[in-house]
């Protein structure tokens, strides 16, 4: 059985008003940012200056939001992921839970529904660095309680992908 996830189809207009080469771009860019323009081309059928043209305005106008390299958490000595829902009194970002942005061990902070007011994602050391990072949060002001979950294993870990182009079908022939 094959799944179809995140296509649309070819001449259908998207929504985001990308057009179908835009999002081939975006798509290999986010695959892999260290494309060079000249395989980019190749790759969308563009010549290599409409492509750096192409990425310089999605650049401009916010699509891309920078180009980072995605580091091994295990081989900088940060093994351990987990995730931390946060239950704060009241709704909303405080500046001390903004704050929280400023220690390496926190990569993302999202207000969510549910149970809970905030996800952290969190790579630490160790468990001792997580009991360390958890006995920080809690001293934030507002905090009420914490809940954490490890990661055991990572299966997929990436940033959002845009469509891909359904591939055009074989017209059926009438005979």
């Amino acid at each position: 059985m094959v799944i179809k996830a995140n296509i649309i189809p070819e001449n259908t207009p998207h929504p985001s008003g990308l057009d179908r080469t835009d999002r081939m771009l975006l798509r290999l860019l986010a695959e892999r940012a260290d494309r060079s323009y000249a395989e980019l081309s190749e790759l969308v059928h563009l010549s290599p200056p409409a492509v750096h043209e192409r990425v310089k305005r999605l650049r401009r106008n916010g699509v891309i939001l920078g180009t980072v390299a995605r580091l091994d958490g295990s081989k900088i000595g940060c093994p351990l992921l987990a995730f931390v829902h946060v239950t704060t009194e009241g709704w909303g970002m405080t500046k001390p839970v903004l704050d929280l942005q400023a220690l390496a061990d926190v990569e993302e902070i999202h207000t969510v529904t549910g149970d809970t007011c905030l996800i952290l994602k969190v790579r630490c050391s160790g468990p001792a660095s997580l009991e360390t990072l958890l006995s920080r949060i809690q001293e934030v002001k507002g905090v009420r309680a914490t809940q954490s979950y490890v990661a055991l294993g990572t299966y997929l870990e990436r940033g959002p992908m845009p469509e891909t182009p359904e591939p055009q079908s074989p017209q059926p022939r009438n005979h």
